[in-house]
């Protein structure tokens, strides 16, 4: 057997100590009580003091058929006595997570008024929990506040005042919310990461963008490697208009290994893009393919590639826009890809890919004329006269490079004019 006596049971041999006799004061704020507590016999003792001893060893069957037996005695007069035997009964019946028969039986026990003070408005506290968890809110608050209004301030713990924010959240009233919050994690030593989650969404619903970026800026030294808190600090200030601080944050989580999605990575690459620093968002775009992280779709790889040719690193520009076009379906990515190489005059490769945009299709006339414009510019750079005179011949079906094409066919006719001369 518990060397130690449960702490109700300690309640009831105070209570005998006093010779009988003791006043109460206030059944609610301001109100007075006056009780009289009648001594228990020592028989009466000796069981509850069995009863309890059943409970701390957790045999709650042998315990509950003790209190029941007792019940059945206990005379009408013995108010104090059958307040003590409801009250252990609820206890039981909370420890057997029984919660509806638990609610009633600490109601019998706040029923009877006999109890001392101390124990009458401790039940208040159970009472609100029980009524907390089955959606009587408001008759949860008023158990609540008559508990507060009761107990002595070195009694109340942080998280009774999280209960009373969990209870306004249901009405909801999140301003008290965030008040009961902010008085918890004032009282706790370590407060516990779920209350700083629920001023968080008071935050939300308040549309106080402010304050929930300074309450996550609080969060994450806490739980630095929790990624939600960096993303949500980062959209805060995006949605602030804070956009250097929402890149900050979101470069130091990427530093630190946190972001393993594509929405991470894309949101990031995003974020540099729009704060005019596309080298960064190339490597962090070319990081998640790399690293599988982001879906190696068309989309992704052409992102890549105006990334990286913002930033005039047209290999890496090249080489992204090559995967895109492996996997596109039509022929914009070659013919971007074209125009890189005829800048580079890397005229082999240049024709290799219009010639895919070409045959792909899925390109708009205009670039479609310049497409077989740029084949024939390639063809010429190569010594291949024919397949140019060909490529700009079809050129110049296309209204908008027709006049090119011919300009190009008069410098082909003086280019050979000259070699034959």
């Amino acid at each position: 057997m518990k060397n130690r006596l449960p702490i109700l049971l300690l309640i009831v041999l105070c209570a005998m100590a006093q010779n009988g006799a003791a006043l109460a004061q206030a059944s609610q704020c301001g109100v007075e009580r006056e009780i009289k507590i009648q001594p228990l016999d020592e028989p009466t003792w000796r069981r509850l003091n069995d009863m309890y001893e059943a409970v701390g060893e957790e045999m709650y069957a042998e315990a509950r058929e003790e209190i029941l037996w007792m019940m059945e005695r206990a005379r009408e007069r013995d108010r104090y006595l059958r307040a003590i035997l409801h009250q252990a009964l609820a206890q039981i019946q909370w420890a057997l997570e029984d919660y509806d028969a638990s609610l009633k039986s600490f109601e019998e026990a706040v029923g009877l008024d006999a109890l001392p003070d101390q124990t009458h408005f401790s039940l208040m506290y159970q009472i609100s929990q029980l009524y907390y968890m089955k959606q009587r809110y408001r008759d949860a608050l008023d158990r609540l506040e008559l508990w507060f209004c009761k107990s002595p301030p070195e009694q109340i713990k942080p998280e009774a005042y999280v209960l009373k924010a969990s209870i306004y959240s249901q009405f909801p009233d999140w301003p008290e919310v965030v008040k009961a919050v902010d008085i918890a994690i004032g009282m706790a030593e370590q407060p516990m990461e779920s209350w700083y989650l629920l001023k968080l969404a008071a935050h939300y619903e308040m549309n106080d963008y402010p304050a929930a970026g300074r309450t996550l800026e609080t969060m994450i030294p806490l739980w630095p490697n929790k990624k939600q808190y960096w993303t949500q600090l980062s959209n805060v200030h995006f949605k602030l208009e804070e956009d250097d601080q929402a890149l900050s944050v979101m470069a130091l989580a990427y530093r630190n290994g946190l972001l393993d999605t594509q929405a991470d990575i894309l949101y990031l690459a995003n974020l540099y893009a729009f704060r005019e620093v596309p080298l960064k968002s190339a490597q962090v775009m070319q990081g998640g393919l790399d690293g599988n992280i982001v879906e190696p779709s068309e989309k992704h790889w052409t992102m890549t590639g105006d990334s990286w040719y913002a930033a005039e690193e047209l290999e890496e520009a090249l080489a992204a826009y090559e995967n895109a076009g492996k996997v596109a379906l039509d022929g914009d990515i070659d013919l971007r890809r074209g125009y890189i190489l005829i800048d580079l005059e890397r005229w082999d490769e240049a024709r290799t890919a219009l010639r895919a945009a070409v045959d792909k299709g899925g390109i708009s006339e205009r670039k479609m004329g310049d497409a077989y414009l740029m084949i024939g510019m390639s063809e010429f750079n190569l010594g291949n006269f024919d397949q140019a005179s060909t490529a700009w011949g079809r050129a110049s079906r296309y209204p908008r490079a027709k006049a090119a094409a011919e300009q190009w066919m008069n410098h082909l006719r003086e280019e050979r004019a000259r070699r034959a001369s």
